[in-house]
């Protein structure tokens, strides 16, 4: 048993919930407490009822306290990281009025092309929030919702973010930070608050949302009487203002102001992306510019097919998932689920440059390769060494890739991202970099401490570093031209996928 105090970081995801106890001063994982949630949808709908989350928030933290063997009195400050984007809507009461509309449903693709010609294009929008508005966007989701569902719209008393959802039923208040609320499409990371002309552009009711708090570690309240019974822990202690997923990991990683900056992180998982702590503001259609919780900037990449997209495939070819090798000729885009990078939300797979000689293994091997190069073709958008007028290193674009995600622990995910980038990777000996970088965000909020600082002298981001091997140009090239030909880019047929793919130019 710690003899210091504990705090909890909190990672709701997509697929589950997970709850790490974590000694305040040494940063050691004590326990990591999991639960399911469920998602529903086909045709492009991707939704899950919030109260799932709220009560895998409550399995998840008695499981690791169970399993820490430490007394809830220990407990100092708890912290939520949740999946960006998602919106929820409530009633009066604080109950959810529908199920939320995930961050990866991309029935709202119309909506966002409407957005971008609304303001007069992405330029526009790149001024004012550093994102173009897509389907994964917050205010896609919430136009699409006031077009098909107008009576949940107008019942709506209170619009939040899955993080913020959660917070609120911890602390009580209606808050929200920077890094979640830049990737709504109605925060504005020019002036760094709600912008109203895009709230009203939206029909949205700024009273509908939650204050924004200085950073995802600032103190926002404390445990309610109603939570602390729910959760079984102290009543009163800390509660973060928390963060979205996205800006919880780059905390775990001490990356930011207080850490590194300018150092690219390539996270494979349900989605995948590459992300830096920078402090230059972004403005590239090709990217989120998202701001970070600690007051900086997290210029970010999405995909929507990454992991699951390949187990899919290694599925259906009746391999498992390692038993693949490079893919030859073949060249294999798993778009299962449409594509937010580039912007193809009505996208299917696309399979083309099959031979007599290909192998089953090596089409697994190509859709690992279309996945990775999805990703990593998004690099050279960051922003990387600009902004702060620093003597640089290293060049900062030659510098390892951090790689998390549960891909980082697959062997053939790691040789592709080596294969596919011709740079040195560093894999954090942490598996669970969401929930340190809250467990980081509680700290800050129990202490008054820079969070980046925190997970800093936790040293979470530290691992081993495989070196560089020579880059595969060809595959890279042959990837290139099959995507190029499909967005039109190569001046050929783009009817190599759905005629109802578009891209966000």
């Amino acid at each position: 048993m710690p003899s210091s105090p504990v705090v909890i970081g909190v990672d709701s995801s997509t697929q589950s919930t997970k709850a790490a106890v974590i000694d305040a001063e040494s940063g050691r994982l004590l326990a990591l407490g999991r639960s399911p949630h469920t998602v529903t949808g086909a045709g492009g709908a991707r939704e899950s009822d919030p109260e799932v989350w709220w009560g895998a928030l409550r399995e998840a933290v008695a499981s690791a306290l169970d399993e820490a063997g430490v007394p809830a009195s220990a407990v100092a400050a708890i912290a939520v990281a949740g999946q960006q984007h998602g919106l929820v809507t409530l009633d009066a009461a604080g109950r959810p009025l529908r199920p939320a509309l995930l961050w990866n449903d991309t029935r709202s693709a119309p909506q966002g092309t409407a957005l971008v010609r609304a303001l007069g294009g992405a330029d526009a929008w790149l001024a004012r929030t550093g994102s173009v508005p897509v389907a994964s966007m917050t205010a896609t989701k919430w136009q699409w919702l006031r077009e098909n569902e107008p009576e949940t719209a107008d019942a709506a008393a209170a619009v939040r973010l899955p993080h913020d959802f959660l917070t609120e039923r911890l602390a009580g208040t209606a808050v929200t930070d920077p890094g979640d609320a830049s990737g709504t499409c109605w925060y504005s990371t020019a002036t760094g608050a709600y912008d109203p002309e895009l709230l009203a552009l939206v029909g949205l009711d700024p009273a509908l949302l939650p204050v924004v708090a200085a950073s995802g570690a600032e103190r926002i309240g404390s445990l309610t009487r109603p939570a602390a019974e729910a959760l079984g822990l102290p009543e009163g202690i800390a509660v973060a203002a928390g963060t979205g997923d996205n800006m919880a990991a780059a905390v775990g990683l001490g990356l930011g102001g207080a850490g590194l900056l300018d150092h690219p992180v390539v996270s494979l998982g349900t989605s995948g992306t590459v992300f830096a702590a920078t402090r230059a503001r972004p403005s590239s259609p090709a990217l989120a510019g998202f701001a970070a919780t600690d007051g900086g900037h997290l210029p970010l990449a999405c995909t929507l097919n990454c992991t699951l997209a390949v187990d899919k495939v290694a599925a259906l070819l009746g391999l498992d998932r390692e038993d693949a090798e490079p893919g030859g000729e073949a060249v294999l885009l798993p778009y299962l689920d449409g594509e937010r990078t580039p912007d193809l939300p009505h996208a299917s797979g696309l399979l083309t440059g099959l031979r007599h000689t290909t192998t089953r293994r090596q089409l697994l091997g190509a859709a690992y390769e279309g996945a990775v190069f999805t990703v990593l073709r998004a690099l050279d958008e960051l922003p990387l060494g600009e902004g702060d007028g620093r003597p640089r290193g290293p060049g900062a674009h030659a510098r390892p890739l951090t790689l998390i995600g549960g891909g980082a622990r697959g062997r053939f995910w790691v040789d592709t991202v080596r294969r596919l980038s011709g740079r040195a990777v560093l894999v954090p000996q942490s598996e669970e970099p969401v929930a340190l970088g809250a467990a980081a965000l509680a700290a800050g909020a129990a202490s008054g401490r820079d969070p980046v600082a925190v997970a800093t002298a936790w040293g979470t981001g530290r691992g081993r570093e495989l070196p560089a091997v020579p880059r595969d140009e060809a595959a890279w090239r042959r990837i290139e031209d099959v995507l190029g030909d499909v967005t039109g880019a190569g001046g050929r047929s783009k009817s190599l996928l759905s005629d109802q793919c578009r891209t966000s130019s």
